[in-house]
């Protein structure tokens, strides 16, 4: 039994912290995960191999979530692969992305038909039991695995709007080298944004992304104190469309059209950060069958 899981990294239209509802877009950043499984029957669990460097709690909690859901009254043995170019820790949705894709991958192995949501509540409840998220983060899993902006009410793990992009994007991310902050320590700092957040999601959800990426960035640079304000004047100077930092930073993405692409990312600010380019993700829930 073979399945392959892939999921998009994202960038926030609005974060879920201050109110429960957040957005997000997947980018063409991707997450991979391969599985091989042989039911025996003998054991009472699977084992699954996984690499030293990949056995963090949200990739075995996942897994072992994913086997229960996906293989009920099963087990064996089998082996995990598990590749990401989604940048760890810097607001790229790297962790929603690789639970994601894990779930996926064992959903295709064992031939189960799944939705999207289905696969994001998976990786919201995984994220939530290692730690690694206050909410869940269902809008990041979900866009994820579908294209667009996707908003959703994180606490009950429902899809509120979803809104296509047309035309020539291209998204540049500006990804200094530090970590954010953990995100469940932040939950009572961000709950004293609850009218700002409201504000951001209203505007999410009535379409308006760009504008709900302005006013979610003002929000997040508040709280974590990040100082993009005159960085975004400048690109919004020079052209782009939108701006903001994603997730709790510290990476800041930038939404431009191709033919201001060269001037908004001389906008950006000197120094060691690494620089990308990359376009809006389109659904990848149709890849990624079982050879």
């Amino acid at each position: 039994m073979h399945g392959i899981g892939i999921a998009h990294g994202a960038i926030t239209i609005v974060n879920a912290l201050p109110t429960g509802v957040g957005a997000a877009v997947g980018v063409e950043l991707t997450a991979r995960a391969e599985i091989d499984l042989r039911p025996a029957g003998t054991q009472e669990k699977w084992q699954i191999t996984v690499p030293a460097e990949a056995r963090t709690p949200l990739v075995l909690g996942t897994l072992a979530t994913a086997l229960r859901r996906f293989a009920p009254g099963s087990s064996g043995t089998g082996a995990l692969d598990l590749r990401s170019d989604i940048p760890a820790g810097r607001g790229l949705k790297s962790s929603s992305a690789v639970s994601s894709a894990i779930a996926l991958a064992v959903a295709r192995a064992t031939r189960a038909a799944v939705a999207p949501e289905e696969i994001a509540r998976l990786s919201a409840d995984a994220s939530i039991e290692a730690g690694v998220s206050a909410t869940g983060a269902f809008d990041d899993a979900l866009a994820g695995l579908s294209s667009g902006v996707i908003v959703t009410d994180n606490l009950r793990r429902e899809r509120l709007a979803a809104f296509s992009i047309e035309g020539d994007w291209r998204v540049g991310l500006y990804i200094p080298p530090a970590s954010h902050p953990a995100a469940p320590g932040l939950s009572r700092a961000f709950s004293d944004e609850s009218e700002a957040g409201r504000r951001a999601a209203d505007a999410a959800r009535t379409g308006d992304w760009p504008r709900a990426m302005q006013l979610n960035s003002e929000l997040v640079e508040r709280v974590l104190g990040y100082d993009y304000g005159p960085v975004r004047a400048e690109l919004r100077r020079r052209g782009a469309y939108a701006s903001g930092v994603s997730g709790l930073g510290p990476t800041l993405a930038v939404v431009t059209s191709a033919d201001r692409l060269d001037a908004v990312m001389a906008g950006l600010p000197d120094g060691p950060a690494e620089r990308r380019v990359v376009p809006f993700a389109s659904a990848l829930l149709a890849r990624g069958r079982p050879a």
